[in-house]
């Protein structure tokens, strides 16, 4: 059973920032900060699942590709890399890529990272704050400058680069090209109400993502069979005996904590492993359900689950 509250790390990226306020004290250090990782308190922990950083960017990233599992694994790395955006700020003419605007032969994507045309060929977009992105393993993909973005991934770094903006940093054209699915951009779920306090932002084979906005003073009990991410958007609470602000994250696996939301509210990113959204996963301390509606048969599952999450010492054989 695990309720942690995170420490962050700063990683130096050539497209960073030296002012990462308010999400972040560093600031005129002339030093230029690209991300900032969610770290276990407890480093003797196994690794989690998952990856909690920000990104914040004064030029565009490469444009890059994550492999699915399938290949990851056929290159000797573990497994691959899903992930998911969920837009902090953003300039008025801020871009990201996701997808290319037609599907190429591998002969064709070559050709166009050997030439440079590769920026021509993805397909951008413009971003606001709010906006939530799912980039599938095997997109190509480019987060542009201005931007400040929450993401959560799978907890890798395989990263192919195809293009990096005159930066003269190395290129993974064979691994990007067998790695890359090549497809016209993939047309984005959008986001779902799955009760007045829960919206679906994304969902994965891997994990969920969701936004919660909880109303002033009020106490919640937050359900984590699984690895669960709290990161706090705006407002904050004491989730267990943690007291969680803007910008902080919480940790929690195979356990629960009351969640009481100070005068602000509390508005916040979950994101958890899992295919599907957790209808258990919210629910008000007086017993009133802030979930997925859902049949006997599903809440008998569910109970089992959290069952053999927080007590697995009654399940050994």
């Amino acid at each position: 059973m695990t309720l942690e509250r995170t420490f962050t790390r700063n990683v130096p990226k050539p497209w960073g920032s030296t002012d990462l306020r308010p999400w972040n004290a560093h600031h005129g250090e002339g030093l230029a900060i690209g991300e900032v990782w969610f770290q276990r308190t407890d480093r003797q922990a196994s690794e989690s699942a998952l990856l909690l950083k920000i990104l914040f960017t004064s030029e565009p990233l490469s444009i890059q590709v994550h492999p699915n599992d399938a290949y990851a694994q056929l290159i000797g790395l573990g497994h691959g890399k899903c992930e998911a955006w969920y837009i902090l700020s953003a300039l008025p003419d801020a871009r990201i890529a996701l997808g290319l605007k037609r599907s190429v032969s591998p002969s064709e994507l070559r050709a166009s990272i050997e030439s440079g045309s590769i920026v021509e060929l993805v397909q951008w977009r413009h971003v606001k704050s709010g906006d939530a992105i799912l980039v599938v393993a095997g997109t190509i993909h480019a987060i542009g400058s201005g931007i400040v973005v929450a993401e959560i991934q799978q907890r890798s770094e395989a990263t192919f680069r195809l293009f990096d903006f005159g930066r003269q940093r190395e290129l993974h054209t064979d691994h990007a090209i067998a790695a890359a699915s090549g497809a016209h951009a993939a047309r984005q779920a959008p986001s779902r109400k799955l009760s007045k306090q829960r919206t679906l932002l994304a969902a994965d084979q891997h994990f969920v993502l969701e936004r919660i906005e909880l109303p002033p003073a009020s106490e919640w009990e937050l359900v984590a069979p699984g690895e669960t991410w709290l990161f706090v958007l705006d407002g904050g609470a004491k989730v267990g005996a943690l007291d969680a602000g803007k910008g902080e994250a919480i940790f929690l696996e195979a356990d629960s904590a009351s969640i009481r939301v100070r005068s602000a509210g509390l508005q916040g990113l979950l994101a958890y492993v899992g295919a599907r959204a957790n209808p258990n996963l919210l629910r008000t301390l007086e017993g009133k359900d802030a979930g997925i509606p859902k049949s006997n048969q599903e809440q008998s599952f569910l109970q089992s689950e959290l069952m053999l999450a927080l007590a697995p010492s009654l399940w050994r054989p």
